[in-house]
């Protein structure tokens, strides 16, 4: 069964989150350097059969653009030309790295373990799919 992937881009790291099989439950896969990102998901996608792509779109609190939104329709666009065959949804990801803080603290991680950001980006990718899966029920 196909699976639904997430990405939560930012300038440095990628953070990236997928579906069971079933689509009902958000899982951390990985994260990234944003040079690495097309490398891992070129694997990745040779191994799993995903039907979508989340792709995490910044706006402000005034649904304005920010600083990031043109790097993500770039890579939205770059997403689309080597996998046409995987339709892209922009998603709000506004609060996603707050929220992932948030969930690592109330999971009782030591404070040295919430200052992982590649942690904290798989956590952002995982709350930025299950809000998109939960829009689906």
């Amino acid at each position: 069964m196909p699976r639904i992937l997430a990405i939560d881009y930012g300038s440095k790291r990628c953070g990236l989150a997928h579906t069971d099989p079933l689509k009902v439950i958000a899982t951390p896969l990985h994260a990234c350097a944003t040079n690495e990102l097309f490398p891992f998901l070129h694997h990745y996608l040779s191994q799993q059969n995903v039907e979508k792509i989340i792709l995490g779109y910044p706006k402000t609190l005034q649904n304005t653009d920010t600083d990031a939104t043109q790097a993500v329709r770039q890579l939205e666009k770059s997403l689309q030309k080597r996998y046409p065959n995987i339709p892209i949804l922009l998603w709000d990801e506004r609060f996603t790295s707050k929220m992932a803080h948030q969930t690592m603290l109330a999971a009782g991680l030591k404070k040295s373990d919430r200052r992982d950001k590649l942690l904290v980006d798989r956590t952002a990718a995982v709350i930025l799919l299950q809000s998109y899966l939960n829009t689906q029920l």
